[in-house]
């Protein structure tokens, strides 16, 4: 395959990628106020007056005893998950996002607090008084949301913008760069929404710190994008050294 049909594949693989991260992009902007619905159902439900028979939007804390925990760090897509155990005996499994605080620490035999909402632990609580939520925990998803949302959209729109470029500008190597530019810095805008949105997490901000940190980071990026696009235009990204190196003279 020549220089021609390898800018055909990355040109077809950034397409691919920058629709992809849109779609998906859109799907999580729309997840992000059903997620807070969730959220504020929850933090507002009720303790429940007695062991609940069927699901309930009521709250129960249930003893677990420890049966098994695994982290399944080595596994690829593999979510942190623990076997519980009823007093009656009966299992229980359940799976984490992260293994910290709680899973990471849990041991056969141990006892440990499950709280129940709509007939699923959504959050686990040890001996130390540490909580984890489980995968089914309704805390944290509109920030996990509105961060992917950010991410996908601001790198799919701008990725989109540098792939469809050079498409209209064929045969123009400064067009060209320029869009290389634009592609390169969809990858940063892209990536420090994601970097805000661990920060956030790890520092338990509230949901607006996202797009207060984000904006500032993307503003900048994006002035940073402009700048090597005028520069690209005017060729002063080119590269001016000869490709083959001059004969040498024969005496």
């Amino acid at each position: 395959m020549g220089a021609a049909g390898n800018k055909v594949v990355r040109t077809v693989i950034w397409l691919v990628l920058s629709a992809t991260a849109l779609v998906l992009g859109v799907v999580m902007a729309f997840e992000v106020r059903g997620a807070m619905e969730r959220e504020r159902e929850f933090r507002a439900a009720p303790t429940c007056a007695s062991v609940p028979v069927k699901a309930s939007g009521c709250r129960w804390e249930q003893d677990f005893t420890v049966r098994a925990a695994e982290l399944n760090r080595g596994r690829r897509n593999g979510s942190p998950e623990a076997e519980l155990l009823l007093p009656s005996g009966k299992p229980w499994e359940v799976t984490f996002r992260q293994a910290d605080p709680v899973v990471s620490e849990m041991a056969p035999g141990e006892k440990v607090v499950g709280l129940i909402w709509h007939g699923q632990v959504v959050e686990v609580r040890d001996a130390d008084g540490r909580r984890q939520q489980t995968s089914s925990g309704p805390v944290g998803w509109p920030e996990d949301r509105l961060g992917g949302a950010l991410a996908c959209t601001a790198f799919g729109l701008t990725a989109l913008v540098g792939s469809l470029w050079p498409l209209f500008a064929r045969r123009n190597r400064r067009h060209a760069k320029a869009a290389t530019v634009v592609r390169w810095h969809a990858v940063g805008i892209g990536g420090a929404a994601i970097l805000t949105l661990w920060a956030q997490s790890a520092n338990d901000w509230p949901m607006w710190a996202i797009p207060a940190i984000w904006g500032p980071l993307a503003l900048l990026l994006l002035a940073c994008m402009v700048a090597f696009v005028l520069a690209a235009l005017r060729g002063d990204l080119d590269d001016d050294a000869p490709s083959t190196p001059p004969p040498v003279p024969q005496s």
